[in-house]
């Protein structure tokens, strides 16, 4: 059986009340020397403090918890990283769930663990919440964000990218590189996000005169693989001379199917990635990117859980920029 504050307590001769107040930190009403007496005889019984129940008791938890999609995209760690940071500052601990993808059973089993143990707040990282789990996270009375997500429900309070700026963004500066045939590849046309891009892409092909093919449109999930099928369908001599890929990992995908074609990159294909992660200065040619910043996502995210209280949350954007590299 775990050793007990009445065990220290009979141990070391004291009261458990004396044994408490030394363990938890307190200064008063009792001398260095039972304070040293306490402490040695803790170690030697190999007492653990039960956070849990300190946790109760004071009702105040110091526990964050990360619930994670499993999209097969690679920024999630810039996010946590971000999270991580703000949880040292404050003295605050980081449990990670992962919620699945387009999975509503995980992601309420992934809610009620979280919510069973009273963290002190929530953090969703690109998890699209089925509508049918949103009234169990709303009503558990504990402050919550959304990350690298844009949000069909505007009542949700999302910490993410301008995606529709993003979109627009990209396709600019192509336009501005010289092309008028642009592809725009692997986003999932089903998800608020994806729709945004493309609506940026379509609004910055009609701003600048030029004419949208509908077959240049090509779906997907943001994944490695969702980038090498749209480059099968482009085909070997592609009518498209860029192509915006929706992920860093959609970017290597098209890239790498373009140069098995032997197309030359940039020379005869311009590929240029959403994201911007380590994975864009990896590859050769190394690839120029829409540049999220997913570490302040993270940041900002810690900061209106430790600072606000869920209800009070707004959504924000975090500035992206364009990082010019090799692929265009």
């Amino acid at each position: 059986m775990a050793v007990t504050i009445k065990d220290i307590a009979r141990q070391a001769g004291v009261s458990p009340a004396t044994v408490s107040r030394v363990l938890s930190g307190q200064t008063e009403f009792y001398s260095e020397k039972t304070a040293k007496k306490v402490k040695k005889t803790a170690k030697k019984l190999g007492y653990q403090k039960n956070t849990a129940a300190v946790e109760l008791v004071t009702r105040r938890s110091k526990v964050i918890a990360v619930i994670v999609s499993s999209t097969q995209t690679n920024f999630s760690d810039q996010i946590i990283d971000g999270i991580q940071q703000e949880a040292r500052q404050h003295d605050l601990n980081v449990i990670i769930l992962y919620a699945g993808e387009k999975d509503p059973q995980m992601e309420r089993k992934a809610l009620e663990t979280v919510i069973e143990r009273s963290v002190m707040g929530i953090l969703l990282v690109a998890v699209d919440l089925n509508p049918a789990n949103e009234d169990l996270l709303v009503n558990a009375n504990i402050p919550y964000q959304f990350l690298s997500i844009t949000l069909k429900n505007r009542k949700l309070p999302f910490i993410t990218s301008d995606d529709f700026q993003i979109g627009y963004q990209a396709t600019k500066y192509l336009v501005d590189k010289g092309h008028s045939e642009i592809g725009f590849a692997a986003a999932d046309l089903n998800s608020v996000t994806g729709q945004l891009r493309l609506d940026g892409y379509r609004q910055a092909m009609a701003d600048n005169g030029l004419q949208l093919n509908s077959a240049w449109v090509l779906g997907g999930d943001f994944a490695y693989e969702d980038g090498v099928n749209a480059m099968k369908q482009y085909g070997r001599e592609p009518e498209v001379t860029a192509v915006i890929a929706s992920s860093d990992l959609a970017a290597i995908g098209v890239m790498n199917q373009a140069q098995d074609y032997g197309l030359r990159i940039p020379a005869d294909l311009a590929v240029m990635s959403v994201d911007g992660t380590k994975l864009c200065s990896i590859v050769r040619p190394q690839l120029t990117s829409v540049t999220q910043e997913f570490f302040e996502m993270g940041v900002r995210g810690m900061q209106r859980i430790i600072n606000q209280p869920a209800k009070a949350a707004k959504s924000t954007f975090t500035p992206f920029k364009i990082i010019a590299r090799q692929s265009v």
